[in-house]
Parts: C-alpha cells; sequence; structure tokens
C-alpha cells in the first residue's frame, strides 16, 4: 500500500518513463550512470589499492609543514612499509627517484616551478633542507592529497624523490602514480637556458 500521494508520483514517473519523449533523457542518464560505475570498479580492480607513492620506497620523504593534516587525515603520516613498497613496485616499477645534472640549489628551483606549473598549493618551501611539500586537488572530486619533494646532492648533480599521499581512501585508482609520473615528466623536460 502507497502513503498518501504516492499513488500519484508513481503514476508521474510512469507516466515519465514510458512516454518515448520522456523515456529518453532517463535512459541516457541510467546508462551514463551504469558506464562510470563499470570504469571506477575496473579502474578500481585493475591496479593496486593503495594511496602512498614514492620514488623511495625504503626512505619516502617526510611531512613536516603538513605533518598535522597527515596526521589528522584517516591515511596518517606514517609509510606503510614494506607490503606497500612490494605493492607500489609490483603495479608502478617505472617511480624511481630522479636524477638531475643540476646542483641541489639549482634543482630546487626547477622542483617549484614544475610544483607551481602543476598547479599544486606550495605550503612550505625550504632550499635549505631540499624539501618542498605542496597540497593537490582532484579536479572532479576535489580530493586533497599531499605530496612531499626532496633534492639531495648525488654523483653529478642532484637525487630527487617525491612522495604523493591521498589523505582519505584506501586506494587512489592510481591518482598519486599518476601525479608523481606527471611531476617527474616536468622535471625531466629540459630548461631554457
Amino acid at each position: 500500500m502507497l502513503p498518501s500521494g504516492g499513488g500519484t508520483a508513481m503514476t508521474e514517473l510512469h507516466g515519465k518513463v514510458t512516454n518515448r519523449r520522456g523515456a529518453m533523457p532517463w535512459i541516457a542518464i541510467a546508462a551514463g550512470v551504469v558506464v562510470v560505475i563499470g570504469l571506477l570498479v575496473f579502474k578500481m580492480a585493475s591496479g593496486p589499492r593503495i594511496h602512498d607513492i614514492t620514488t623511495d620506497t625504503e626512505d619516502p620523504p617526510q611531512f613536516v609543514a603538513l605533518l598535522a593534516a597527515r596526521q589528522a587525515s584517516s591515511n596518517g603520516a606514517v609509510y606503510g612499509g614494506p607490503a606497500v613498497a612490494a605493492e607500489q613496485k609490483k603495479g608502478y616499477p617505472d617511480i624511481i627517484p630522479l636524477l638531475l645534472p643540476d646542483p641541489p640549489e639549482r634543482a630546487f628551483a626547477r622542483i617549484e616551478a614544475a610544483a607551481r606549473g602543476l598547479g599544486w598549493r606550495i605550503v612550505a618551501a625550504v632550499p635549505a633542507e631540499g624539501r618542498l611539500e605542496a597540497t593537490a586537488t582532484t579536479p572532479l572530486l576535489r580530493f586533497k592529497d599531499d605530496v612531499v619533494v626532496r633534492v639531495v646532492p648525488a654523483l653529478n648533480g642532484s637525487q630527487v624523490d617525491v612522495r604523493s599521499v591521498s589523505r582519505f581512501g584506501r586506494g587512489d585508482m592510481g591518482a598519486n602514480a599518476k601525479r608523481v609520473r606527471a611531476f617527474l615528466a616536468a622535471l625531466a623536460a629540459p630548461t631554457p637556458r
């Protein structure tokens, strides 16, 4: 039995769905929802269910300025250790440290420029420590992910490590790996002299 007025609403809905002109938008919306859900399920199933990606799985860059935000998030600030490292190496074997021919000071300027170019909100830039921290916001759902970049002297230049971590969610559907790759590609691109 329908509550008072329920029969009228059901009749109106039935009329809209069975009316040819009224049915088309509903069918298109339903099909769109099914496609989007299917793509999300496929993406979640095809990649590692991790949310913390780094170029250095043995000694990942650490958050300082964003530490409080990381600790307040459901994913915390502590790196997941060997289990996460193994998943990352299996799913994203190409994410490794970047060696630059520049000394750390010059590399740091490139790091800042790349972060700004990718639209990250820089929270801390500490050249003396070789550390940059930023927050990246996903375009569609506006999720906040945190990024820390470390640059240290290396043979004939410098080594850059980056870590991107989601604040919420067990898996990131590859978002952090995509972000790290984009950053490393921007950083590796030749700079005009």
